[in-house]
């Protein structure tokens, strides 16, 4: 009879040889752009938006919308409605724009088309995708091989964007895309990324801490450390990762019903322990860090964390998620890194 340890080890050894062995991929649908999914009448249903007729309302956001319509060509397009008058820190549309002409490279979300027209709206002419990472996870679609895949996509287009001193401020699987489940994938969403020099309200020792999305926020911006980095993208890639190779793709953290900064940090701190200042040198930077006297609770492994996640994987992830910035992989160092070797 096998003891626990080793039956833990026997089941950590299957794991990591299913995710060395390449699976072939559910059949979802063809991997190329359709040309037209609708019938006549629902197109004809569309409003026209400046020079673009029978867009139909895809999304409708807090400060866009999303239209998906038709180019010249036939091809599917999104049009990202904006106002950016009646925008506020750090939501920029004109940001929005210079960034995405100056990051575009093979895994960032190409930009087609911006144009002012009437009543002061601005729109982002994007290729229309059909999936979002955070879909396909859900619903289990996606195979070992291609998650691996379009997470690897991920960190080039990080690497990419931090070569150029940009920091995306909002990485999360929704904003992952690809028109395929075989991808390639795209990193979407440059509302609120920042460059140095871009955005006037907003020098490098005065960003914004209210970015990025509940469970994807990094520690130092939930105690209001405004001269974040780069490494902001980093811990939330890491909880990308997490997700998307844990079982049953549970995020990583928890920030509550109503997604609280404290239900957050308690999440935070319950799983990965609570730091102090050797653990966390760059607690004496955070201003809020002496405001609230937290219990002190124990790390626990990343082998229990990660339950099922392949070994190197876990390692992948343990390497991002760190409360020291400094000390987190870098993009460049993450596609180096043995779980995409594998």
């Amino acid at each position: 009879m096998l003891h626990q340890k080793e039956y833990d080890e026997f089941c950590q050894n299957a794991i990591d040889g299913a995710e060395a062995t390449r699976s072939e991929a559910p059949i979802i649908g063809s991997p190329e752009q359709l040309h037209d999914d609708l019938d006549q009448d629902q197109w004809a249903s569309g409003e026209k938006i400046g020079p673009y007729q029978s867009c139909l309302r895809h999304f409708e956001g807090i400060h866009s919308s999303i239209y998906k319509s038709r180019g010249e060509d036939g091809t599917l397009i999104a049009i990202k409605v904006t106002v950016p008058h009646l925008l506020t820190a750090p939501h920029d549309a004109k940001v929005e724009v210079r960034l995405l002409r100056e990051a575009a490279s093979p895994h960032v979300i190409p930009l087609l088309d911006a144009l002012n027209i009437d009543g002061g709206r601005l729109l982002l002419v994007l290729p229309f995708l059909r999936y979002d990472f955070e879909h396909l996870l859900r619903r289990d679609m996606l195979t070992a091989t291609q998650t691996k895949s379009h997470l690897h996509d991920m960190f080039k287009a990080l690497e990419h964007l931090h070569k150029l001193g940009i920091i995306h401020r909002d990485i999360k699987p929704s904003n992952i895309l690809m028109n395929s489940p075989d991808g390639p994938a795209y990193l979407a969403d440059f509302g609120i990324a920042w460059k140095e020099g871009y955005n006037e309200t907003e020098p490098a020792d005065k960003k914004i801490t209210d970015v990025g999305t509940t469970c994807y926020r990094p520690p130092e911006i939930l105690f209001g450390y405004r001269g974040y980095s780069t490494a902001l993208d980093l811990w939330a890639a890491g909880c990308v990762v997490a997700e998307a190779l844990a079982v049953g793709h549970k995020q990583l953290f928890d920030s509550g019903p109503v997604g609280s900064d404290l239900s957050l940090v308690y999440s935070i701190f319950v799983t990965l322990g609570t730091p102090d200042a050797e653990s966390w040198p760059e607690t004496k930077k955070l201003p809020d860090w002496n405001k609230v006297e937290f219990h002190r609770y124990p790390a626990k492994p990343w082998e229990d964390i990660l339950k099922g996640a392949s070994s190197r994987g876990r390692d992948l992830v343990s390497k991002l998620v760190r409360y020291e910035s400094s000390e987190r992989m870098s993009a460049t160092e993450a596609l180096q890194h043995p779980y995409f070797c594998s």
